[in-house]
């Protein structure tokens, strides 16, 4: 219900005004993640959510939210001189390094990725050079493996994949049980409900894995519907960010998109076993009221992209009919 009504609401706003308070909402993104890593109480050996009594609100996922808007509006600024690495890169590197590291030592290893694949498809839409984008994302890398392997529940990930690699064995419980449920579904799956995976034998069958539930449920053709959809949501941000009537506009509907679309492919990806076990949710469907609603918004963001597009073009019409 809330998230249908920040939708519905955020449809209105003119996404304009985004841009003029981008900087204030990047600041004010800071100060929650670093409170957050202060203050949070560990869940699971991890800081991640601020207790807001009514709800548990995970700013990380505000995050992704706030700084493609914030990079949006500074590639917009640059102009041509993103594709200069001192005069225009730079800046908006800072924030992404700012914001993903204040995410990483959460310890939240899979959304930091996710923001850091996110901003740097962006900066590459944006007019970024490649080789500038390439070595930093290199040295990126290399930094971010570090850090991984001194975090023992990434270590483990990251060394029992390999192992299942190697082994040809399952990566852990989960993605071994959650195969289990995919291939009981078959081709048109068992009925809506009836999932026996979900009854205690898949853990986090609820958030992270439950695309393994829609699996079992609805088969190979009703997981492959759900997948198919985001892909659809992800063309039409495109559509609409091709006809976008300003440079942030498009960038800012390219990247709620790409980074709704990137999360479901994710969380499908570790589902079946392709990458290391992460905690992304399958946009709308996993449970988690912050991730549900930050999603919601990105599309009524979206929605308003396109109205106010839809306006200057019936305007143009209407300008050009009276000439």
């Amino acid at each position: 219900g809330f998230a249908l009504f920040f939708m519905i609401v955020f449809a209105i706003i003119p996404y304009e005004n985004y841009k003029k308070h981008s900087k204030l909402l990047i600041l004010v993104t800071v100060f929650l993640l670093i409170a957050t890593f202060l203050f949070a109480p560990k869940v699971k050996g991890a800081a991640r959510w601020i207790d807001l009594i009514i709800f548990k609100f995970q700013p990380s996922e505000f995050a992704k939210m706030v700084l493609i808007i914030h990079l949006a509006k500074m590639i917009e600024s640059k102009g041509s001189s993103i594709r200069n690495y001192k005069l225009g890169l730079v800046y908006p590197l800072t924030w992404i390094f700012l914001i993903s590291a204040l995410v990483l030592i959460q310890p939240n290893v899979s959304t930091a990725i996710i923001i850091v694949l996110t901003a740097f498809t962006l900066l590459y839409v944006g007019g970024a050079r490649i080789g500038h984008l390439s070595a930093t994302l290199a040295v990126i890398g290399g930094f971010a493996f570090s850090v991984m392997m001194l975090f023992a529940h990434s270590r483990e990930r990251i060394l029992t994949y390999v192992e299942s690699l190697t082994s040809g064995t399952s990566i852990n419980t989960q993605v071994m049980q959650a195969k289990i449920a995919l291939g009981s579904g078959g081709l048109f799956g068992i009925g809506i409900g009836h999932s026996r995976q979900s009854d205690l034998f898949l853990p986090e069958a609820y958030s992270d894995f439950i695309f393994s539930v829609l699996g079992e449920e609805m088969g190979l053709l009703g997981a492959g519907l759900v997948l198919f959809i985001y892909l659809a949501i992800f063309i039409i941000g495109l559509i609409i960010a091709k006809k976008a009537a300003d440079v942030f506009g498009q960038l800012v509907a390219f990247g709620l998109a790409f980074n709704i679309a990137i999360s479901a492919m994710i969380n499908a990806a570790v589902v079946i076993g392709i990458v290391p076990t992460t905690g992304i949710t399958l946009p709308f469907i996993s449970f988690g009221g912050t991730s549900i609603i930050i999603f919601s918004i990105s599309i009524g963001i979206i929605i308003n992209i396109a109205l106010q597009a839809h306006k200057r073009q019936e305007l143009r019409l209407a300008l050009n009919g009276n000439q």
